[in-house]
């Protein structure tokens, strides 16, 4: 089952970046099979992440810049 939910975390990665980039009705598309790929992630791995389809905030928080002087 991870397999599955790593599959449609991908997916759901791919439609993110179609939104980003498409207008008017595609856009709308991409973001409906977005939620829906979303949804069968969260079925498959039984939780859900707060930014579906955006690898870099669904993980760990960023890293903390240091203080400089």
């Amino acid at each position: 089952m991870r397999l599955a939910a790593e599959l449609e975390d991908r997916v759901a990665g791919v439609y993110s970046d179609l939104v980003r980039a498409a207008g008017g009705p595609r856009r709308s598309l991409a973001a409906g099979a977005l939620r829906e790929a979303a949804v069968r992630a969260v079925r498959w791995r039984g939780e859900s992440v707060a930014f579906p389809g955006l690898v870099e905030r669904a993980g760990t928080a960023p890293p903390r810049a240091a203080p400089t002087a």
